[in-house]
Order: C-alpha cells, then structure tokens, then sequence
C-alpha cells in the first residue's frame, strides 16, 4: 500500500499558504537533481538576512542536516526524524522552548517542511529488506529544489560587502589624505585660493571636512557611504591642487635660500607655535636649534588620552609617542578648530599646557556635536577656575562611546 505524505502539521499548530507553498516546491523537485548540503549551508548562512533566519536557526539546521547520513541531497529520502532532545544536544544543549521556535522559523522561511505523523512523533517504517519505507520528521527537499535561488542570494550578499568595504576604504584613505594635507598646508604656509589670509581658510577647508564627516551615519549602507566618499575625493584633489600650485610657484621663483628656510621651519610667523625641533646632527652646515623645556606629564597616561581621542594621531607628522608630540600636534589643530590665541593663553593660564591640550583634543574628537570650540574652550576654562571641572570623566565618556560604537558595528 502507498503511503501518502502527511500536509498539515499535528496539534494546534495552523497551516498557512505559505506552508502550501513550500510543501508544492519540495514535491516539485527533480529526483536526480544533488546538492552539496554544507555548501547549501554555507550560502544560507551568508544570505540569513535575505531569507530573514535568525543565527540561532541556523544552529538547528546544522543539526537537521547532520542527522542525514550522506553529504548529498538527493532523491526520495530526505526526511530527518531525529526527537527534540536528540535535536537539541546537536545544538549545543539549545532549550526545548527555544528549539521548537526556531523548528518554527525554518518552516517559516520555507527550509524544511513539516510531514508529521498522527501523533505528533518523529519515526521511520522499515520495509522487510531494512530499507526506511517512508518517514516522520522534518523533509530538507527544500533546499535541494532552492540551492541555486540560496547561492544567488549569497554571491548578491557577498558583492553588496565586497562593495561597501571598498567605498569605507576610499573614505578611510580619502580622511588620512585630507587630515595630513590640511595639516601640511597649516605649517608649511601655503596660501589658498583666497590669497592673504592665512591659516584661517585652511580652517575653514578644515570645517567643511568635518561637515561632511559628520554626515556619515554609525551603522553606514553603501548607498549612504558612496556619495559621501565622492565628495571627501573632490576635496582631497582640491587640496592636492593647492599644495601642487604652491610647490610649482616655489621652483619657478628660484629662490634657493627661502626653500631653506622654509625647510628649517625658522619663520617667525607660523602657526606651530610650540613644534620642536632637535637637530638629527651636529655637523657643519646645520642649525642648531635650542632644546626646549622638557614637557610635564599629565595626570592621565598618554595613551589612555591618545584611546580616548584617537582622531589627533591623523594630524601628526608621524605619530604620537610622548607627551611633545602631543603639545605639537595639538598646536597644529588648535588653528583648523578656530581657537584664538586669547582663549588658549586664557585656558593655559588656569590649567597647565598639557590639560589644556587634552581639552582640545577632546574638543576635536567630538567633531560637529561642538559648534564653537573657542567658546567651549572658555567653559570649560571658567569651570575649571571654579573648580567646578574634571578632565577625568570627560576622557571616560570619550572612551566608553568609543566602545559602544565598536560593540554596535
């Protein structure tokens, strides 16, 4: 006698159109047709969003599959019948409540079909021969009539990352090449296209930076990514043009002795008010520049200032390993962040250098959240001659936003 396959789950569970629907296509399938169940696996996992299972499902259809005796799929026998306890130590000791809501969820999605027997058990019935005859459980025909649907899935999946980790690439080397270039053109005095006024352009070629910057969500699409990419490009090559126009006038002027000058950094008017200079060599034919003052350290270790405010590593010159680098590299973007001499002499007068250089610092990693960061700078200045500040929270917060960020991505 044939026996026929069971169509509507046991108990109270409902039949919906969608599991008709998944039903037809498992009986639709060819019977020659084989699958590589781990590679099907694999594609799966990778288009989980796509096909809306959650990881934990998947942990259940590892076991599932690992309940069918061969690495193919193929044929009439595809139907697993393992019980809910055997089922869960396959998945890691996985509570019964838990694996019956993601049993579900397979369903659902159309990965398995239910064929349930009249009580409810999972079973097989052997012929006379040994052979299983026909069976009770969970049938995996789905993903042998579905593979190649599971593969496209995954290929789209595996190009849309592809894809956004190269645009976060082209945004991550277009920053450095912004930062470093802004940076050069602060100290080496290159003019603007607005001849004659200095540094303050490159401020605000700084802000601009940071608007766009600031546009960039925490958790970035590509599609979000890409047209801010391509406008960090035009102001990478912007500036690149800048600095190029600036060099090619330089060689055509001919003036051998002001590129000396310029190389040693002695003009009286930059910007880098506190850039130390040692000299590699005492050697005839170089300057020798005095040794500044040793700097002070901080309450708070480098390094847990340099986690808490890691953006300031982008404007060095090549690195931050002490406490001089810091001071040099905060000098160099106390100008870009529109902080005027009178409030950072008004800041160092209340605090020492290296806490006003912290603030700063700070000031910058927050980015566009701080509109004025002059006026920031003498709040911050008032609260602390009322003793009314700590640098310790602050630094803190910095650091578990970080975190937060991190652990969101």
């Amino acid at each position: 006698m044939e026996s026929r396959l069971s169509t509507t789950p046991f108990g109270r569970r409902t039949l919906t159109l969608a599991h008709v629907a998944s039903q037809a296509v498992a009986k639709a399938r060819p019977l020659e047709k084989a699958v590589h169940k781990w590679n099907i696996f694999r594609a799966i996992c990778t288009a989980k969003n796509a096909l809306g299972v959650p990881e934990r499902a998947l942990a259940v259809l590892d076991a599932l599959l690992s309940f069918h005796p061969e690495t193919v799929l193929t044929g009439e026998g595809l139907i697993v019948f393992p019980s809910n306890h055997q089922l869960s130590l396959r998945a890691h000791g996985m509570p019964m409540a838990t694996l019956r809501r993601h049993l579900a969820a397979l369903v659902d999605a159309g990965l398995i079909v239910r064929r349930d027997s009249p009580n409810g058990k999972r079973y097989a019935r052997k012929g006379r021969t040994g052979e299983i005859e026909f069976a009770f459980g969970f049938d995996l025909a789905p993903l042998v009539v579905r593979a190649e649907e599971f593969e496209a899935l995954a290929a789209d999946v595996e190009a849309e990352a592809r894809a956004l980790r190269l645009v976060r690439e082209r945004v991550t080397i277009c920053r450095r090449d912004i930062v470093k270039m802004i940076a050069t053109g602060i100290e080496e005095g290159v003019p603007t296209q607005a001849a004659g006024q200095g540094p303050a352009d490159w401020a605000e070629i700084h802000q601009l930076y940071r608007g766009v910057m600031a546009r960039i969500p925490r958790s970035a699409t590509r599609l979000a990514l890409e047209p801010i990419a391509d406008e960090l490009s035009l102001l990478a090559d912007e500036i690149l043009n800048l600095l190029e126009t600036h060099i090619k006038t330089q060689n055509m002027s001919g003036n051998e002795s002001h590129d000396e000058r310029h190389i040693q950094n002695s003009k009286p008017d930059s910007p880098i008010d506190l850039e130390p200079r040692f000299p590699e060599s005492r050697g005839a034919g170089l300057e020798i520049v005095p040794e500044t003052k040793r700097v002070p350290e901080g309450s708070f270790p480098l390094g847990m200032v340099l986690d808490a405010c890691p953006d300031l590593i982008d404007y060095s010159k090549g690195g931050i390993a002490n406490w001089r680098d810091f001071l040099a590299t905060v000098a160099m973007v106390r100008p870009m962040l529109g902080i005027s001499p009178s409030a950072w002499e008004e800041a160092i007068g209340v605090m020492d250098e290296v806490q006003a250089s912290i603030i700063v610092a700070a000031i910058l990693q927050r980015g566009e959240a701080i509109s004025s960061a002059g006026g920031y700078l003498r709040e911050l200045t008032r609260k602390a001659q009322a003793a009314e500040f700590s640098l310790g929270p602050m630094l803190m917060a910095l650091i578990g936003s970080r975190r937060r960020e991190k652990k969101r991505a």
